[in-house]
This record gives structure tokens, C-alpha cells and sequence, in this order.
């Protein structure tokens, strides 16, 4: 596996307006969400508050509301919203001809992720 993005499997394995995680060896478990209006986007899946499964959260527009306290965070930022302070990591991502990429030295972070269409 060699290249600046790494190929985590196609857009259309997660549904629209929902999450999979992708564990990484060595490294925090990612959470990849696809919103309503098929943008995607990873965070680390862990809430800033109490780090709660965010990947289990509610997604609506560009955000994702944590399953845990009700904290909103942004997709785009990572930052919580309204009163609540606190950020969560952001994985650089894009979508190229149907396939989820990932920007490698981020998503890694010297851990080896899962192999493409093993997204959970």
C-alpha cells in the first residue's frame, strides 16, 4: 500500500446519513460518515466530552450529534458546537470515482489500518 491516500472501499457501503467505524493497529478507531447530501467526512470516533462512540450518533447536516450527552460536532471541523467546547481530530478525506480515501499519514499515525472494503 503505497500512495498519499489510502482507498478505504466505496462511498456506497455506508448508507446516507450514517457512520462505520475503521479500526487502526497502534492508532484511534475512525469514524467515517456519509451525510445526507453524500458528503464525507472521518473523525476520530471519540466525543471530546466523554468520548462516546460518535460513529453511533445522529447524523444531520454537517454534523453529528453524540449518542452519549447530546454534544453536537461538526463534521467539517471537528469542533464542538454551541456552548460545548472541546474538538475531535479530523481525518482529511475525499471521494474519487466511488471510493472513500483517506490522506494516509493522518489516518495512520503509525498504525496500519484496515485493508479497502473492510470497513465495518
Amino acid at each position: 500500500m503505497t500512495g498519499k491516500w489510502l482507498d478505504i472501499g466505496p462511498v456506497t457501503q455506508i448508507e446516507p446519513g450514517s457512520a462505520r467505524t475503521l479500526p487502526v493497529a497502534g492508532g484511534e478507531e475512525i469514524a467515517v460518515f456519509r451525510t445526507m447530501q453524500s458528503e464525507c467526512y472521518a473523525l476520530i470516533n471519540k466525543c471530546p466530552h466523554k468520548q462516546g462512540p460518535l460513529s453511533q450518533g445522529l447524523v444531520h447536516g454537517s454534523v453529528v450529534t453524540c449518542p452519549l450527552h447530546n454534544w453536537n460536532i461538526s463534521l467539517k471541523t471537528g469542533k464542538a458546537l454551541g456552548d460545548d467546547e472541546g474538538c475531535v481530530p479530523t481525518i482529511p478525506m475525499r471521494v474519487d470515482a466511488g471510493r472513500m480515501l483517506l490522506l494516509r499519514e493522518a489516518a495512520i499515525g503509525g498504525g496500519i489500518i484496515a485493508p479497502a472494503d473492510e470497513v465495518a
